[in-house]
């Protein structure tokens, strides 16, 4: 098992707006990737100046699931939405059981 988690930091620009629409489109992407195993995504509830806003966690079975989920068409259309409301992001690949 792969486990994938994304930490994003959002500009502040419509920022709530633009937290739920990311959490809606990223739990969407839930049974329309056949790789995705498990999707989490959290909203921070503590803010402070290291804080990020959201988090995002997945699981595949493999490194291969990792890689077709990164060029899936759906979720290819979920990061052209984050590449317009994000400074920054983070990210962590990990071997998982």
């Amino acid at each position: 098992m792969i486990t994938h988690v994304v930490l994003m930091k959002f500009k502040p620009e419509d920022q709530r707006a633009n937290l739920e629409r990311a959490r809606a489109l990223l739990l969407d992407m839930r049974g329309k990737v056949a790789s995705l195993r498990h999707i989490e995504v959290g909203l921070n509830c503590v803010p402070s100046e290291r804080a990020f806003e959201l988090a995002l966690i997945t699981r595949f079975d493999d490194l291969a699931g990792l890689n077709e989920y990164a060029d899936h068409p759906v979720h290819v259309e979920v990061k052209r939405f984050l590449a317009t409301v994000l400074e920054k992001s983070h990210v962590v690949d990990y071997p998982s059981e």
